[in-house]
Formats: structure tokens, C-alpha cells, sequence
């Protein structure tokens, strides 16, 4: 139970938004590094068909790259030149405003325009953060289900995520790589898939992003966690007749009796 909230402000900034077409895979892999950290916020949207990535996505703060143009082509990659939607066939419209054009961070950090239906508005869920050092191993075992993805998939996307150390967040701790999917609206369709990727990704130390979709039970879930339990013995010491719970809290982290 949150009764304080502190927040940490930052004075308000520009950001120009650049996205490169036909990223190679293996550019990724050999070149992860340099790639997520040429911007203040990259993505790369796949469907993880062929040998390149659709698209990577650069968010250029003004302040911390004064004067910086992108290369026409780099990693082998295009500079487009006309808005783009990360999900083949998507309104370009609904984007946030690209091609380098300045504006302030909260019209440019998030992906979708806040007066649009964000994404393709019919869609299930999910996403999966691994430590970053097992990144390559998440890339291949997900090349390896790319039959399997195929029907399902309308995008998917990786980001990195900076460790902290909030007890059950996904990134506890650790430099985090999510690889994050849209699927399609079927449920019975998207569910043997998800736990085909679970099976790969799991030995990786993939911890499932608690508001999307997943399918590990809970004990293997608690175990991603350290500090798990003493998360349930703090449920049970300050919380013990389950007001501040759930089913969804009692499933993954019973609270001792």
C-alpha cells in the first residue's frame, strides 16, 4: 500500500523521432550495444520473419545531440523518408510524428498520438524481459519459432529497460532486454505459441510482464524473483485478512497462514 509518492522531475525537453527500415538481424546481434545506445529511447519492430527487422525506432533528445542528423543508411539499414505505423498495414497517422521533426517528450516518447487507438486496437498481449547478457539466446530461440509466430503475430518489439530495485518488477536488479508481441484477438490461437516461447525463454530468466498475457505457473514465476518471499511475508504480516488482494495476488504469491 502506497501512502507517499516522491517524485524525481526532470526540466521538460525536445525530441526528434528518426525510424530506419530493414535492420539486419545479424547487425542486431553483432551490434546490440551500439544500436540501443544511439538514442535516448530506441525500438526495434519485428515479426521475427527472414533476416532483417521492419523497423528501429530512434528518439533523439535536442539537448544531448545538438546539431546531429542521421546517416541515410545505417547498420545497413534505410532512413525512411514518410511517416510510418510499426504494425504493417496501420494508419501512419495514428504514429507519433517522425522524420525529425522537434517536439516536446510527451508527444514523442510514446509510440501512438493520445488521440488515437494505440497500436491496432484489437489485440492480445505480451512480453518478456531477459537479462541483458542472454539477449542473443532470446533472438535465436525466437528465430527458431518464426513458423509458429508467423499466424499470430502483428508486432512485436524489443527495448531495453534499466535495472532497478523494486522487489517484483521484471527488471529487479538486472539490465533488462523486453521483447514485447501484439498478437492477434484469439486467445486458443496465441496460447500454444506462448507456451512454446515460454519453454525457450524461461531457462533464460524471462520474467513475464504481470499485466499481459503469460502462461507460467506460479511457482516457476516466484522462483525468477529473489525476493519473493519476503514479499509473502510481508502480505501476511500487514495484510493478513487479504484486503489489499486479489486472486490474481493469492495465485502467485499465497500469503503464509
Amino acid at each position: 500500500l502506497v501512502t507517499a509518492l516522491t517524485l524525481d522531475l526532470v526540466p521538460a525537453f525536445s525530441v526528434r523521432q528518426y525510424v530506419y527500415q530493414g535492420l539486419p538481424t545479424a547487425m542486431l546481434q553483432s551490434h546490440f550495444d551500439e544500436i540501443f545506445s544511439s538514442a535516448y529511447s530506441v525500438s526495434v519492430f519485428t515479426n521475427w520473419q527472414g533476416d532483417r527487422h521492419s523497423q528501429l525506432w530512434l528518439k533523439v533528445r535536442d539537448d544531448e545531440r545538438d546539431g546531429w542528423r542521421p546517416a541515410s543508411r545505417w547498420m545497413d539499414a534505410t532512413l525512411a523518408d514518410r511517416q510510418v505505423h510499426p504494425i504493417p498495414g496501420g494508419d501512419p497517422g495514428h504514429a507519433t510524428e517522425q522524420l525529425g521533426v522537434p517536439g516536446p517528450w510527451h508527444e514523442r516518447l510514446p509510440h501512438f498520438r493520445a488521440e488515437f487507438i494505440p497500436s491496432s486496437g484489437q489485440e492480445l498481449q505480451s512480453e518478456y524481459l531477459v537479462p541483458r547478457q542472454m539477449a542473443a539466446g532470446a533472438f535465436d530461440a525466437l528465430a527458431s519459432l518464426a513458423s509458429h509466430l508467423a499466424p499470430v503475430v502483428q508486432i512485436a518489439e524489443i527495448r531495453t529497460v534499466a535495472p532497478d530495485d523494486l522487489w517484483l518488477s521484471p527488471s529487479y536488479q538486472r539490465d533488462t532486454v523486453a521483447l514485447h508481441f501484439t498478437w492477434i484477438k484469439d486467445m486458443a490461437a496465441v496460447t500454444p505459441v506462448i507456451a512454446a516461447m515460454e519453454h525457450l525463454l524461461t531457462p533464460l530468466g524471462a520474467r513475464p510482464h504481470w499485466a499481459k498475457v503469460f502462461g507460467m505457473p506460479p511457482h516457476v514465476v516466484r522462483a525468477l524473483y529473489p525476493r519473493s518471499a519476503g514479499f509473502q511475508d510481508l502480505l501476511g504480516r500487514y495484510d493478513p485478512d487479504g484486503k489489499f488482494r486479489n486472486g490474481f495476488i493469492d495465485k502467485y504469491f499465497p500469503a503464509p497462514r
